[in-house]
């Protein structure tokens, strides 16, 4: 057999992402480490700007201190032009500062939700067909979405909400203590009472946002399954019962968003009357000092600012409190659905498979999807290189879970899977399945166009490679017929194209894959027998110099290869061609005859 064309593109060094923080702390730390610059920069930019913030109202202070001593108004000006100019300079530090920090902002958001996006799609290619197969697609999809903008969002409310604040009180703190030591030690008691009140209600509100994050997902999931099954529902006349279902995820929903809400609008009473608290306490206790000549008037004009500047602060904090604790639960919901160990994973030292004949070997193999329950029990055969065989069996024989560990979309428990001598678990799974053509009963198909369907079994193929393939697949008339020709729409998962279409696509993309094993599992056992009859001419041609195994249901699909394989519960019964199968009177002949007789096996 002569070496394949079937070399998959260079990928990119970072489209493998192997491992990633099982943490919401570290995944959200791993981004900020990736712009650790931009992020600085802001942070500093916030911190001078809280500080600027913050001064001015001890500015204001020290002016209407001035003014309070000053006898002669005409020279007020004069006289207060120093502290009216560092007045001035600190409005536009803030003001420039914050305009600078936040363009900052909006440069790295766009950027860090590509890194994140990018990032989990990464990891969620490598996870194992068990993961992928038990998941809502949109679900996942809608996770991934969630946990980019979680991300951006629990960052931004930090460096823009909660690290002012902080700045502001410690600050404060200062100021005040400068002023009159008892105003300082009261501002701390009361911002140690705030943090620590904070934290403890945060902690008791986070499984309260986990909650409704995954309550709104799996909602989310159910209205992308009722949608991508609308036909299903219009021919079973289900609109009522679906409308019902999906009811009964949304109140779960609505309930989940309730307990939340409830618990931050309680949250807010609880640090709008801390708010409250500070600002009667700081004028209080700043008109007591000034009566007792404790403090004069800039400090009380300080203090009563000061109060009123944080009380501010603290409601706009209270206010994103609940965006910052939804984000955390997105971002945690995110991570725990997305972020496990990848089941099937290339060895650390997985070499490139390297094709030159394409003999198959199942050696003593041991599988089973679930403990306790081997579908395969040592089981052992070998398929010579370059030849054609079927594999036929009821339901349940083991049939296509024996394609599956050719893929390596699972790994056995015991044996091995061999391809011209090399262990499928000792290569990268990106060499494998480049080196392997499949044609399912359902072809993948994206939703787009046809050239980029077929395109994207060699994605360096040039044009004359792709109407070659588009001719030998029969789809030349169909394609022709189309409005757009090879730019129309396939739909998704190819609606709009009929079987036999979407199987000559299928067919297409393989041939111009040119991979030297080809694999069919019941690729026709949903046409018409005139379409069946057509697209298996087409097979025919394109199995020349190849390894091919053929899952069939129809034996009359596998009738004409170079040997059939009859399994029956994870055992190979019978090896043979067609007429020694029949000759034999075994389980293919009995097969063979129901069928003849137009009684069909179970499929």
């Amino acid at each position: 057999m002569s070496q394949s064309t079937a070399t998959p593109e260079t990928p990119r060094p970072n489209w493998k992402v192997d491992h990633l923080p099982a943490s919401p702390l570290g995944f959200v730390l791993l981004f900020l480490q990736r712009f650790k610059g931009w992020y600085l920069a802001i942070l500093l930019l916030q911190i001078g700007a809280a500080v600027c913030t913050i001064l001015v109202p001890w500015g204001l202070g020290k002016l209407t201190g001035m003014i309070s001593h000053l006898d002669d108004l005409h020279q007020a000006f004069s006289a207060l032009s120093t502290p009216l100019t560092l007045l001035g300079l600190l409005l536009v530090a803030e003001l420039l500062m914050l305009r600078i920090g936040n363009g900052c902002h909006i440069h790295v958001v766009p950027l860090q939700r590509r890194a994140v996006t990018q990032t989990l799609f990464a990891y969620l290619q490598q996870h194992s067909h068990r993961f992928v197969s038990s998941e809502f697609a949109g679900a996942l999809a809608h996770r991934v979405s969630e946990v980019s903008m979680g991300v951006n969002m629990t960052i931004a409310i930090v460096l823009f909400d909660l690290m002012p604040v902080l700045v502001t009180l410690s600050v404060s703190v200062l100021l005040l203590y400068l002023a009159a030591p008892v105003l300082g030690q009261f501002m701390l008691v009361w911002a140690l009472l705030f943090i620590a009140v904070s934290y403890w209600l945060a902690r008791r509100s986070q499984p309260l946002a986990q909650q409704f994050s995954a309550a709104r997902s799996l909602s989310n999931g159910k209205v992308v399954d009722a949608v991508s099954n609308l036909t299903n529902i219009r021919l079973f006349a289900r609109h009522a019962y679906e409308y019902d279902y999906l009811n009964r995820y949304l109140n779960g929903e609505m309930k989940a968003a309730y307990r939340a809400f409830i618990y931050m609008e309680k949250i807010r009473w609880l640090l709008s009357a801390l708010g409250v608290a500070l600002k009667l306490g700081m004028v209080l206790l700043s008109l007591y000092l000034w009566r007792e000549q404790r403090l004069d008037l800039a400090g009380f004009v300080m203090a009563t600012s000061l109060s009123l500047l944080i009380v501010n602060d603290v409601g706009n904090l209270a206010r994103r409190l609940l965006d910052f604790f939804e984000a955390a639960g997105n971002i945690s919901n995110g991570v725990r659905t997305l972020i496990r160990p990848h089941e099937v994973t290339d060895h650390a030292q997985a070499a490139r498979l390297d094709v030159k004949r394409g003999h198959i070997e199942f050696r003593d193999v041991t599988f089973g999807y679930r403990p306790g329950q081997a579908i395969f029990n040592g089981f052992s055969v070998t398929i010579p290189a370059g030849q054609r065989v079927g594999l036929v069996g009821s339901s349940g024989s083991g049939k296509s879970t024996l394609l599956s560990l050719l893929l390596r979309l699972y790994d056995v428990q015991g044996g091995a899977v061999l391809i011209d001598g090399q262990d499928v678990r000792q290569v990268t799974q990106h060499s494998l399945h480049g080196q392997i053509g499949l044609i399912p009963q359902e072809p993948g198909l994206f939703h787009r166009t046809i050239r980029e369907n077929i395109h994207y079994g060699r994605l360096d193929a040039s044009e004359q490679e792709l109407d070659v393939a588009i001719h030998r697949a029969g789809a030349e008339q169909f394609i022709g017929q189309m409005e757009h020709g090879y730019e129309s729409l396939v739909g998704e998962r190819g609606v709009k194209l009929s079987g036999g279409q979407r199987q000559r696509i299928a067919i297409a993309r393989v041939i111009l894959k040119d991979a030297p094993i080809l694999v069919m599992d019941e690729a026709t056992s949903s046409l018409d027998s005139i379409t069946e009859r057509f697209i298996q001419d087409k097979l025919d041609e394109i199995m020349d110099n190849k390894t091919v195994l053929v899952v069939a249901h129809r034996l009359s699909t596998v009738a004409h290869l170079d040997r059939i394989l009859v399994m029956d519960h994870g055992r190979l019964v019978e090896d043979g061609s067609h007429d020694e199968l029949l000759r034999k009177h075994g389980h293919y002949y009995r097969l063979w005859s129901r069928q003849a007789q137009g009684v069909e096996e179970p499929a």
